[in-house]
């Protein structure tokens, strides 16, 4: 049988796991692969790319599109589950899914064309009202924001004392900091309550910027930042980072905007970007160039 298109793996992917137990993704492939007959020949099949195989990258993007229609969830790290929503959606027999199907869901409508500031919420385009170009980069923005989410739930997933590498890691590879040695030794050894890691700001140690981690579901309000301030004060620091895995409270950001020493707050959402725009934690899969034709060379005298 011919691999079919990714939408056609997503009844049977709710079909696997529809008893509500656990299941690894590589666990849920290969059920998959039994269910729907393919053939070996088949599932070895690459992408234009030769990165991946189209069974994985189909199977792959099925998933992604159930759980951002809140029919599948993330139980733990490479663990997928059924959620309730899912088993009520499989009562209705139907007898395949699409995307309109889970256009039911305000999620995946947010998902597929999200609402920009100022702009009133449609659904999607057409893939015919959309250039090759405006595909490629809709398709990208997709894939960086599904890439965020995961990699913010990863590092959720982390022991504090790794969460306090990590931030370390990424000021560093920011460009910030001496030697990675000398700021990894800094980590929780200041002494300070309020202060887990201190960096060189530069490589010749002219200033330093102390850093407060703290892995956090919620909103961090004004008084932890207050704590920080405190800390910072007590080693007459001019300049402190505090990263949390959670959000800032409008007051908190409110407050940092009018004290000394200057203070730049950097929530999970911005964490999962800094971590995708420097490579920390993520890899390069595959790179596209997009040409246009060169009219100078085309000219003649």
């Amino acid at each position: 049988m011919t691999i079919p298109g990714f939408q056609k793996f997503m009844l049977p992917v709710l079909q696997v796991i529809a008893d509500g137990r656990e299941y690894p993704r590589k666990e849920i492939r290969q059920t998959l692969i039994s269910k729907m007959e393919l053939e070996e020949s088949e599932i070895k099949k690459l992408i234009p790319s030769g990165r991946t195989t189209i069974f994985a990258n189909r199977s792959g993007w099925a998933i992604t599109y159930l759980k951002k229609a809140g029919l599948l969830e993330s139980s733990r790290r490479g663990y997928i589950k059924i959620t309730d929503r899912g088993k009520e959606f499989l009562t209705k027999g139907m007898q395949d899914i699409s995307i309109r199907d889970l256009k039911q869901y305000p999620e995946f409508v947010e998902f597929i064309s999200p609402k920009k500031d100022g702009e009133e919420e449609r659904e999607s385009t057409l893939f015919e009202e959309q250039t090759p170009q405006e595909l490629i980069e809709n398709g990208y923005r997709k894939i960086r924001e599904d890439l965020s989410l995961e990699l913010l739930q990863a590092v959720k997933e982390t022991s504090s004392s790794f969460f306090e590498r990590l931030v370390v890691d990424l000021i560093i590879q920011m460009g910030y900091g001496g030697s990675h040695e000398a700021a990894g030794e800094a980590i929780g050894k200041s002494g300070d309550e309020g202060i887990d890691g201190i960096i060189k700001e530069d490589r010749l140690g002219l200033d330093v910027i102390y850093l407060q981690a703290k892995k956090w579901e919620g909103s961090v309000g004004r008084p932890e930042i207050q704590k920080f301030v405190g800390a910072l004060q007590g080693k007459r620091a001019k300049k402190g980072i505090f990263i949390t895995t959670g959000e800032f409270s409008k007051d908190a950001r409110e407050y940092v905007d009018q004290i000394e020493p200057k203070i730049v707050l950097i929530d999970g959402k911005q964490l999962a970007e800094l971590m995708i725009d420097y490579d920390l934690g993520v890899f390069r899969r595959m790179n596209y160039e997009i040409k246009e034709i060169d009219s100078d060379y085309f000219t003649e005298d």
